[in-house]
């Protein structure tokens, strides 16, 4: 009896599949809702009354009532790049020139429509959806599983799995009509509406009640598959593989040969996208071939092998009232407009940013002027001109502010800096929680219970006037602070010293100096090995390290020479924070290839490309993209592309392969 109750459940869960398939994927409906309801409810009462077929990927567990009270940070496996964009046909033609320097041969590319909503990462082992995680900063994000498999056009379990484990990424997206439904609905109850599908679609993600995620109409657009090996030689091959096993990849990514038919692409779409029913800002273009991905490689923030078309923006003129003045962690001062309110991209706009003093008196930008705004690739909207035939007879010139909105202190303006500083780091109040921000930030500290509140609150109540400040924190300190509680107090004491754990090229990164960004710190925490090897070093030994340019290496030196400075680094290193290379690192580290220069090139199969580098680096060596007389040796793998073989042999460069390689470190 049993197993013909295991086959009926099975059954009906593979209708279902089908049915959901149909009409959230191919937009086909199969069936009424009536009997989609019926055929639901029937699988759902043989599973109640059958738990030992109980399984976490029915269609009936797409919404159990979870309630999520916090959701886990998950660190990526592979990291979550962000793209690099383009705004015109030159620009493009740049970007291929640059790829066609590294790699050699025919170049594919894939258009795909850039959809705005919430990127997402999801993890399937053998054909079922086991992790679902949000992009984040783009090495970790929140796991939000729960609430991603309510969204019934992506699969729970793959009937006819391409491949056996790997992530798939995507945009959850919000479709217009049914944004525009979920406002009526707002607005006939009397609720505030949402601003846009973008930011609701983003805030979904994050609802602790699952069953009220289910009610929203997310859908999941694909556009990656992210696997350490396989079979597939394109990027189009294994999206078509997806998109056969039950993905909604978008059926409107094309095919182009060359940069000419990628702008016909885009020029098409910038004229139909407004009949899309999904909001669209721009086209994706990639590099096809997967071996040609893998050789392009990354930057420190971009992949080399995809770039983003950005469409021309909306743009909206409203009377600028009047300039204010914030001021960064690092001093920087930013001059913002504040503006009429305007909508501009479905967002109501009140502040544009005016960059700098020199951008104010290029535009000529005077309080009272209509000016015109736009969104353009920026997040904070930037006002790009001004409406000179509405300019009031009364109107005065702007004078840029001499002295500091925060603390007084004169203004500074060194030769060939777009901006204006305040010199006061350690008691300009924007500047001492700005740089305890950036300490205690996920790619510095990572210290958990604090945010950029509570920082405040901390220096309000004068517990902290500077990062070292934290490590003689106590509870009881804490707990007096306005709506703290002891849970929240105790989280943060045991966040900070939890952060003692944090390895030395993130505290350096932590430290905020100047121009010292992550990749930077990690370069110098590799040569270093400790932070007083770093202060003690000269400018002449600072730009002799690789890549590490004049600017850098000055401002190392002027962080070194402040004696303030070395005071915080002294209270760091007694409070037990990681201000060295570990043990463990320092031993998986030699100099074995110090001086030598390597450029690899080809499929390999004892290692991956990205472990390669890592093993050239991790032994002192140099990665670059291209062969020249500087390069030491090109290590050849399989459908190496014969001119690089040319070129490298008759430099009479060293062509060795995978196996030498490893023989070369053993």
């Amino acid at each position: 009896m049993n197993q013909s109750v295991e086959n009926q459940i099975e059954e009906l869960r593979e209708e279902i599949r089908k049915h959901n398939h149909n009409y959230y994927v191919k937009d086909i409906s199969t069936i009424s809702d009536y009997d989609f309801d019926m055929l639901l409810k029937k699988l759902e009462a043989l599973e109640i009354k059958h738990p030992e077929f109980f399984d976490k990927d029915s269609p009936t567990q797409r919404v159990g009532g979870g309630v999520t009270k916090n959701f886990e940070t998950i660190v990526h496996k592979n990291r979550m790049y962000s793209l690099d964009n383009s705004y015109s046909l030159e620009d493009l033609e740049d970007w291929e020139k640059r790829i066609k320097k590294i790699v050699e041969g025919p170049i594919e590319y894939t258009c795909e429509l850039k959809y705005d909503g919430a990127s997402i990462n999801i993890s399937y082992e053998n054909g079922s959806l086991v992790k679902a995680v949000t992009r984040g900063d783009g090495f970790q994000g929140d796991d939000v599983t729960t609430n991603v498999k309510t969204i019934r056009s992506l699969p729970l379990k793959l009937t006819d799995p391409f491949l056996e484990s790997f992530e798939i990424r995507g945009e959850i997206i919000l479709p217009l009509d049914g944004f525009n439904k979920m406002n009526e609905e707002r607005e006939a109850e009397g609720e505030d509406v949402y601003a846009n599908p973008r930011n609701t679609a983003s805030g979904s993600l994050k609802l602790q009640d699952n069953a009220e995620v289910a009610k929203r109409p997310l859908d999941c657009l694909l556009y990656q598959v992210v696997v350490d090996r396989s079979n597939f030689e394109s990027h189009s091959e294994i999206l078509g593989a997806a998109r056969k096993s039950g993905f909604k990849v978008p059926e409107t990514m094309t095919v182009a040969s060359s940069i000419k038919e990628v702008f016909d692409f885009v020029e098409d779409w910038d004229e139909k996208r407004h009949d899309l029913p999904y909001e669209t800002d721009g086209v994706v273009i990639k590099v096809n071939s997967l071996r040609q991905q893998e050789e392009l490689g990354y930057t420190a923030k971009a992949p080399r092998w995809a770039i983003a078309y950005k469409f021309k923006t909306e743009q909206q003129s409203t009377v600028l009232n009047e300039i204010t003045y914030q001021v960064g962690r690092t001093g920087a001062i930013t001059p913002v407009a504040n503006l009429e309110p305007v909508q501009l991209g479905g967002t109501t706009v009140r502040r544009a940013s005016l960059h700098n003093a020199d951008q104010i008196q290029k535009l000529d930008i005077r309080v009272g002027d209509f000016v015109f705004v736009e969104k353009g690739g920026e997040i904070i909207p930037k006002i790009v001109g001004v409406d000179l035939a509405k300019r009031p007879e009364s109107s005065i010139s702007t004078l840029y502010a001499t002295n500091c909105p925060e603390c007084d202190s004169l203004l500074v303006r060194k030769e060939g800096d777009a901006k204006h500083y305040c010199p006061n780091e350690f008691t300009c109040p924007p500047q001492v929680t700005g740089r305890i921000q950036h300490f205690i930030s996920r790619k510095a500290m990572d210290i958990d219970g604090l945010g950029g509140e509570t920082v405040d609150l901390l220096r309000k109540s004068e517990l902290v006037a500077n990062y070292a400040d934290l490590y003689d924190l106590t509870i009881e300190q804490i707990l007096p602070l306005d709506r703290m509680a002891e849970k929240s107090a105790q989280n943060i004491v045991t966040g900070i010293h939890k952060s003692k754990e944090i390895p030395f090229e993130k505290v350096l990164f932590a430290l905020g100096i100047r121009f010292v960004g992550e990749t930077v710190a990690k370069k110098l925490a590799k040569h270093f090995k400790n932070i007083d090897s770093l202060l003690a070093a000269s400018f002449e030994v600072l730009v002799s390290v690789d890549e590490i340019g004049d600017k850098i290496a000055e401002s190392i030196v002027a962080f070194a020479s402040d004696e303030q400075n070395l005071i915080l680094v002294e209270r760091l290193k007694a409070a037990g924070v990681q201000l060295e290379l570990s043990a463990e690192v320092l031993e998986n580290q030699s100099n074995l290839l110090e001086g030598k220069i390597f450029v690899v090139s080809g499929v390999f199969y004892q290692m991956t490309r990205n472990e390669l580098k890592k093993a050239i680096e991790d032994n002192g060596g140099k990665v670059s993209s291209s062969i020249s007389k500087k390069t030491t040796f090109v290590i050849a793998g399989d459908k190496m592309g014969p001119s690089k073989l040319e070129k490298a042999t008759n430099l009479g460069i060293s062509i060795i392969s995978e196996d030498e390689f490893i023989g070369l470190l053993n």
